[in-house]
């Protein structure tokens, strides 16, 4: 835990993480974005967690990059700007990265705008859960720049589609709570005051599964995202459902439970 960063326990196997720099809107200062991927990093490998969600402190999931104070990007003495732009932008991939390497599905608590990388961070979680003022911006296209930063060009399309992707990066335009999960931007809404009551239960309902059984699933998710053919992916999935079978008597739990009309105790 650091300044700009907490960790707490909400739930039984339930870590919020929250970014913790309301007064610039959690932006993406080197100073907050190195200690987030840390606490992540830090809680991926903690075995008692079994689903995170991600949320910013205030009225703002993460406004993307801190243009006022970026903080100090460390290890670049002696570098020229080009290098120095390099070991920026890879410093903030490796959030990204973080993120999705998680072994717990990661639920994005958007209580606010997320905007530019902020954006980017939203859709590197496994769910999105939206508050009623969440918005959505890729910001780099109205600051003169591209609106690609950090996986957006990604995501976004596999999210909702090329051409609702192309109207949202190429316009700038903010996409509200009620549009985000219109398009399957969102998986879930809720009202502000409700938005982590919500992601809890959506996680509480993730923890009563399989442990190995989410994992692979999560992981599944992921490689979807770069499958070369459809036979290749299938084969995988079948690996890891036979996986999960054949060493595991949680499809016989599943099955007794059902029987007995009670909730499933996966033993792993």
């Amino acid at each position: 835990m650091t300044d700009f960063v907490s960790v707490e326990r909400p739930r039984l196997h339930v870590a919020l993480v929250t970014l913790n720099r309301p007064e610039r809107m959690n932006a993406m200062a080197f100073d907050v974005m190195i200690p987030l991927r840390e606490e992540l990093e830090r809680v991926s490998s903690d075995n008692d967690v079994r689903v995170v969600v991600l949320t910013g402190a205030g009225g703002a999931f993460c406004s993307g990059a801190d243009l006022e104070n970026p903080g100090r990007v460390p290890d670049i003495d002696g570098l020229t700007l080009p290098t120095i732009a390099m070991r920026s932008m890879e410093l903030l991939e490796r959030v990204i990265t973080a993120v999705r390497t998680m072994h717990q599905p990661v639920i994005a608590a958007v209580n606010g705008p997320a905007i530019g990388g902020g954006f980017c961070l939203a859709l590197a979680c496994d769910l999105i859960v939206v508050g009623e003022s969440a918005y959505f911006r890729a910001a780099g296209i109205n600051n003169g720049l591209t609106a690609t930063e950090l996986g957006l060009s990604y995501f976004l399309p596999r999210a909702v589609g090329s051409v609702r992707a192309a109207d949202i990066m190429l316009t700038g335009r903010d996409v509200g709570a009620v549009e985000a999960e219109a398009i399957g931007l969102a998986s879930h809404s809720a009202a502000d005051d409700q938005l982590l009551a919500t992601c809890y239960e959506v996680a509480e309902r993730i923890v009563g599964f399989s442990r190995p059984g989410v994992e692979l699933t999560k992981r599944m998710l992921s490689a979807s995202l770069d499958g070369g053919s459809l036979s290749a992916h299938m084969r995988e999935e079948g690996l890891s459902q036979l996986y999960v079978r054949l060493t595991t008597r949680n499809f016989e739990e599943a099955i007794t439970a059902r029987k007995e009309k009670r909730p499933p105790d996966f033993k792993d």
